[in-house]
């Protein structure tokens, strides 16, 4: 499969969810509440350590239900309480350290560094997010993510439901 860099398309994906705009906030700023929605529905998050600053980086682990772990860095860039959110995610090992996707059996079309913006927004006592991941050289890693990003969406909705 040939890859086409100088064409990239980005994934978005909005939610409305049933809380009110600080407990969506705290989906992605504590710990506690990461740990409950981050990875696909089947992957549970045994670590989120959260620096939550602009210039600082949180490292969060997804475990495979084989118990295989795949660690994550999301390095923050900008962030304006109850609005935004934007952080570039890499593949890391458990220090945090930068891996190559592709070493890690991902396809190799998988960016190293995926640029990701979230905007919160309140509406009628609930809450719309938005999610854009940027910059998606092919369909396979596009399709992958979305289902991945989607799986980790209906996570955090089951968090709001039990309150």
């Amino acid at each position: 499969m040939t890859t086409d860099t100088s064409k990239t398309r980005d994934l978005i994906v909005t939610r409305t969810f049933d809380a009110p705009l600080e407990e969506v906030w705290k989906a992605w700023s504590d710990s506690g509440y990461v740990k409950q929605w981050w990875g696909p529905k089947v992957f549970t998050c045994p670590v989120a350590k959260m620096d939550f600053r602009e210039g600082g980086a949180s490292l969060v682990c997804m475990r495979t239900p084989d118990g295989h772990d795949l660690y994550n860095t999301w390095n923050y860039h900008k962030i304006v309480p109850m609005e935004l959110i934007e952080f570039v995610m890499r593949f890391s090992d458990a220090d945090g350290q930068a891996v190559d996707p592709a070493k890690m059996g991902l396809p190799a079309e998988l960016a190293a560094g995926v640029r990701h913006k979230i905007t919160f927004r309140p509406v009628d006592g609930k809450t719309e997010m938005t999610v854009t991941e940027f910059g998606y050289t092919n369909d396979q890693t596009y399709e992958m993510s979305k289902a991945g990003l989607e799986e980790c969406l209906d996570k955090m909705a089951l968090i709001f439901s039990k309150k």
